[in-house]
């Protein structure tokens, strides 16, 4: 039986042949929260439940991970005893926790090799898909079914439908992976790829560096797919290495492997795309918008990476932000601003007038370091612009690559980064 990617891995996770559609019981390699979930998790497990049957202790310690990310450090007493509550439990089970300073669950996912090609990762947050540019099946689930996962080694899933995504053309100047997904996100429509599997391939796919796939992948949950696939190649294999890592299986699609829909882009010709508010797929071209913006944000899960603060050093070098503009840049992780630190980035950004936010999520959930008022506007790095995604309703988001953020915090207003990368 020919296979895909996300197929052949539910297939050897449930120790027998699965097809998109059906429904088999998989063994679960890795687990992780974070502190807007963790808390839900824990109360899942003091639930009586027949799927949660006691002793109610974690099967393996080790394969659970719990991430101080959302709201770190803490800026509210609540999450305070939430943060507590979690350093309790890693006491009591013995799992593993990262705490203030750390970074980003997705980010640290990859970093520490927790992510291996060709296993099957859960997380309690939507965006746990960031993993599959490893060639992994990375799935965001609720609280309850992690839990389920934690006491039991396993869960139930169906097995999706594939869609293979083929991104050909030479990416043009001034164009990242941010504004390719953007593009393809409107293209799409917010539920074009509902339950499914998303593999992504072609030309432009194979330029990209594994930092600039993983923005791929991690907004793949954006147009409502499952998980979203790269399969393992050398720049992959290469990673793996320098982070240590050596045991994992290389899975590929067979070549006759069935596909609900193929969908080809060619982004040879596309500009610096936006997504406007209030959503996702609400797309257009950078150059296309004039509006004047209060705050710009780089980082996150999907933008913080190394090569995204080296994006914006090489732009804002020498420059200043806008006095009209507030300026936020939080590192995806410790390894990475030490990274940027020892290249001069975090000079560059400070002497331009930025302001540099520890390690973590930072504003992209609104709730603290950077809470916008009512009526302001935001550029951000960030993978989601609905109305109070940075803590307020009244405020207006737009997403954007490091270089279009950049580029209007330079500037004032949104600005098409090709401006200032062509001065």
């Amino acid at each position: 039986m020919a296979q895909t990617i996300s197929e052949k891995i539910f297939s050897a996770h449930a120790n027998k042949p699965l097809k998109a559609g059906d429904v088999g019981v998989c063994k679960v390699d890795f687990c992780f929260s974070q502190d807007g979930t963790s808390a839900l998790v824990f109360d899942s497990l003091a639930k009586p439940s027949p799927a949660l049957s006691s002793p109610r202790n974690i099967l393996h310690p080790k394969k659970y991970v719990m991430f101080i990310d959302h709201s770190s450090p803490s800026p509210s007493l609540g999450v305070s005893r939430v943060h507590s509550r979690m350093r309790q439990f890693q006491k009591k089970q013995k799992c593993l926790i990262f705490d203030v300073g750390c970074g980003v669950s997705h980010q640290l996912v990859i970093e520490k090799g927790f992510g291996v090609p060709g296993s099957l990762i859960l997380g309690a947050d939507s965006h746990t898909s960031t993993a599959g540019s490893l060639g992994l099946v990375a799935l965001g689930v609720g609280s309850t079914d992690l839990a389920v996962a934690l006491t039991t080694g396993k869960n139930w899933f169906k097995v999706p439908e594939t869609y293979k995504i083929i991104v050909n053309g030479k990416i043009p100047f001034g164009v990242y992976s941010k504004d390719i997904i953007l593009y393809i996100i409107n293209k799409l429509g917010s539920n074009g790829a509902t339950y499914k599997a998303v593999e992504f391939e072609g030309e432009a796919i194979s330029k990209l560096s594994l930092d600039a796939r993983l923005t791929i992948t991690n907004m793949t949950i954006e147009f409502g797919a499952k998980c979203g696939l790269i399969a393992l190649d050398k720049k992959g294999e290469n990673y793996l290495k320098k982070i240590g890592v050596s045991r994992y299986k290389k899975v590929s699609s067979d070549k006759n492997a069935f596909y609900q829909k193929v969908i080809e882009f060619d982004v040879s010709k596309i500009p610096p795309y936006l997504a406007c508010p209030h959503n996702v797929d609400n797309g257009m071209p950078v150059e296309e918008v004039d509006v004047t913006i209060s705050q710009a944000f780089l980082g996150t899960c999907t933008n913080g990476r190394m090569e995204d603060l080296k994006i914006a050093a090489e732009i804002l070098l020498g420059k200043k932000v806008h006095p009209g503009v507030k300026f936020l840049i939080a590192p995806a992780s410790h390894d990475i601003f030490q990274k940027a630190l020892k290249k001069g980035y975090i000079k560059t950004f400070s002497e331009a007038g930025a302001i540099i936010l520890p390690p973590g999520c930072g504003p992209c959930v609104g709730t603290h370091q950077g809470v916008l008022a009512d009526g302001e506007v935001a550029i951000s790095t960030a993978n989601r612009n609905f109305k109070g995604r940075m803590g307020n309703p009244k405020a207006f988001i737009y997403l954007g690559s490091p270089a279009t953020v950049v580029a209007s915090a330079i500037k004032g207003k949104i600005t098409d980064p090709r401006k200032i990368l062509d001065s």
